[in-house]
């Protein structure tokens, strides 16, 4: 029997052995800059097959740090997709750089190569080429990475993949986050995610400069390392800052739990795949549109989004939550927020980012989602919209 709790949309999975394995660290070793970042970092690295991982306080952290260690600052251009959270365009902007968008796919709902390609080719005649592509993997299933590579690669684009939602998803039947496509992956660590380290991030990159830039900027610009520092040292205990850098460390407590959480993901993707199945085989007949499933087995389900066809959307959304159903809308589009319209963006300026959030709700999916509640929000929605 179903409890009248309410359901979130998304949700932590603990065990007694991530609390075990953060109780230990508490007790017995180092809270920060002990040896669980590192053996966080690597595990990342065994995971996803990228070569280098730097493990941030945040992804918003991560995209900052990513951005400036391709040198983004003043006078570049970074575009990035609208239908995300701010934070994939706000990494730019902290560099001092503009920012510009590439509509979605109303299908995919991930950045359009057909959108990207025309605008680079505008751009490109009025010689304001991007420096860098931050582009989104929404609700967990990834872009067509191998074209946008081709269109960015000639024009040297750097392309960071935004993975904050595709931990434990696949692109060409390898994890994303290999980064055989982009020079850098960020993912996110928040407690709705893939896997949680309460709050925190990671870059994956393939490229010893891009780590080693990244971890710099990520740790006040300061370095320990002789080879790296001007003039001699003054002794054992000497550290020079190189660049004017921030703290986004991650501690080892988080990390703790982060190397726990990591060795379940498999078993959460495939519990978020098997509940997303379910709704596609129990909602289609009504009148929304699911997601794009022609790859369910490659997306990491973060979410479940559908959208109304012939419905008052808050009019669903306030009566889902009367039911305690706590569903969600995923995005208002970037380039829609008071602060980007203060920019000079209209919310017309990409029309299928818009059409796709005025129709949007998010429903409920996490590892833990018990079938008795997923039956409840499958038959409240029925009876909503019949």
């Amino acid at each position: 029997m179903i409890s009248d709790a309410k359901i979130p949309y998304g949700k932590h999975s603990i065990s007694q052995t991530d609390i075990d394995a953060v109780v230990e660290v508490l007790e017995t070793q180092y809270l920060t800059q002990g040896t669980q970042v590192p053996a966080f970092e690597k595990a990342i690295c065994d995971y996803v097959g990228a070569k280098h991982c730097v493990a941030v306080n945040s992804g918003t952290s991560g995209l900052h740090v990513a951005c400036l260690a391709l040198g983004i600052g003043q006078g570049d251009i970074v575009w990035t997709s609208p239908n995300s959270f701010a934070a994939s365009a706000n990494c730019a902007l902290y560099c001092g750089a503009s920012v510009d968008f590439v509509d979605i796919d109303p299908l995919s709902r991930n950045m359009c190569p057909i959108k990207l390609e025309e605008k680079l080719h505008s751009a490109q005649q009025l010689n304001a080429l991007p420096k860098a592509i931050v582009v989104v993997h929404f609700a967990g299933a990834s872009c067509d990475m191998q074209t946008i590579h081709a269109l960015c690669a000639p024009l040297n684009i750097a392309v960071i993949e935004d993975a904050a939602h595709a931990l434990g998803a696949t692109y060409h039947n390898k994890p994303v986050g290999n980064c055989e496509f982009s020079d850098m992956a960020v993912f996110s660590f928040h407690p709705v995610k893939s896997i949680t380290t309460a709050e925190g991030g990671a870059i994956v990159t393939n490229k010893q400069a891009l780590a080693d830039a990244c971890a710099l900027f990520a740790k006040h610009g300061i370095t320990r390392e002789l080879d790296k520092m001007q003039g001699e040292p003054h002794g054992p205990w000497y550290y020079q800052q190189l660049v004017l850098g921030y703290n986004y460390r991650l501690s080892d407590v988080h990390a703790a739990l982060g190397i726990s959480q990591l060795k379940r993901l498999d078993d959460f993707i495939a519990k978020r795949r098997a509940a997303a199945d379910y709704y596609v085989k129990k909602l289609r007949d009504l009148p929304v549109q699911l997601p794009l499933s022609t790859s369910p087995d490659s997306s990491a389900w973060h979410l479940f989004m559908i959208e109304l066809k012939a419905h008052d959307r808050p009019q669903i959304f306030k009566q889902l939550h009367e039911h305690n159903i706590a569903v969600n809308v995923h995005y208002i589009p970037i380039h829609c927020h008071p602060y980007y319209q203060s920019l000079g963006f209209k919310a017309n300026d990409f029309p299928n980012a818009l059409s796709f959030y005025e129709n949007a709700i998010t429903l409920p999916l996490f590892a833990d989602f018990q079938q008795e509640e997923q039956d409840k929000v499958v038959s409240v929605l029925k009876d909503l919209l019949k």
